[in-house]
């Protein structure tokens, strides 16, 4: 029947008719807070380019999980900004460093038993060219070698896992990282620390925020060898599909609001669950916007996550989480 017998407004026409046929919803316990973990005490360093965000040190990155579970959170995702930096990214896998000693310290709170740990594995914040693996010269300039590059993730994966943290997140995009890690995970009795595999990782603008929070920027050339080229969602599917042969228990699909396709196209390919990471470059530009008054804040937040979460994503990585589950109640 069309119109005038249907009328698809006679469902939009009050709040708690527009509620009770909502079909997507967003919830505290959907989103994951990330955490830049810093060495020192009392540290609390804004980054400019993320207004709101912060470099903590362990003793106030404990305070923000309190008031995470607070919130009803579901989770931190755990970075960190070592003190010293080398050519293989050490700090990475070293049992001090310090998003080691961030898991031990949460884990010995309550908001431990509340909130599920997520640690990044990558070594661009510990290396001190920025890329994400071991640096060797080709005939063609220097390059990230693939291969000698996996004992190294599969080090730190371990290493974190074995400080506390609930799941481990390869996030560098080497080929074979997840059956590495996997295998690692396994040969150190750490069989039941889940794999949230970054599996479609593009090489996006968006993430230039991040690089200041997490002093990951490169120190020449780019990541384009190893993250996607953005045009490309078929090969998305592959790099998902692969991961998952490997071992991989969740995926993680990042940037999220340019990448909304990829997103859907996942969630009707594969059974597991999936998370997006709405990026720093996402924050910064809503942020903006916020400041120069051109768009209503707390309904822009919402809108943004809710959109994301239709796309397909069970669970958002973002830096409004503490803010969107004030709002959210």
């Amino acid at each position: 029947m069309s119109f005038p017998e249907t009328r698809m407004r006679r469902l939009r026409r009050t709040e708690s008719m527009r509620a009770l046929v909502r079909e997507t919803a967003v919830a505290p316990g959907d989103l994951i807070y990330p955490l830049f973990l810093t060495p020192g005490e009392g540290v609390r360093r804004a980054v400019g380019s993320m207004p709101g965000v912060f470099n903590l040190s362990v003793d106030e990155a404990v305070r923000e999980a309190e008031e995470a579970v607070s919130l009803g959170l579901g989770g931190l995702l755990l970075f960190g900004l070592p003190e010293a930096k080398d050519e293989r990214g050490s700090g990475a896998w070293d049992e001090n460093g310090i998003v080691q000693q961030g898991l031990r310290a949460l884990k010995q709170t309550a908001a431990a038993k509340k909130l599920v740990l997520i640690a990044d594995v990558c070594l661009c914040e510990y290396t001190s060219h920025g890329h994400c693996g071991v640096i060797v010269e080709t005939p063609h300039g220097f390059d990230v070698d693939n291969d000698s590059s996996l004992d190294l993730l599969s080090r730190t994966a371990v290493s974190l896992a074995q400080a506390g943290a609930d799941v481990v997140a390869p996030s560098d995009m080497m080929d074979g990282r997840v059956r590495a890690i996997r295998r690692a995970l396994d040969g150190c009795g750490c069989q039941q620390t889940p794999i949230l595999s970054y599996a479609a990782k593009f090489a996006s603008a968006f993430y230039g925020p991040f690089r200041e929070a997490a002093d990951s920027a490169p120190q020449f050339g780019d990541r384009k060898s190893y993250q996607m080229d953005g045009a490309n969602l078929r090969e998305a599917l592959r790099e998902i599909d692969l991961d998952l042969e490997e071992g991989a228990d969740m995926i993680l699909m990042k940037p999220a609001m340019p990448y909304l396709d990829v997103i859907r196209a996942a969630r009707e390919r594969v059974g597991v669950p999936i998370g997006a990471y709405q990026v720093s470059g996402e924050y910064s530009m809503l942020q903006a916007a916020f400041e120069l008054g051109w768009l209503d804040r707390d309904r822009a937040i919402l809108e943004s996550l809710l959109g994301i979460r239709r796309a397909g994503a069970d669970f958002i990585v973002t830096y409004f989480a503490k803010e969107a589950a004030k709002m959210l109640g």
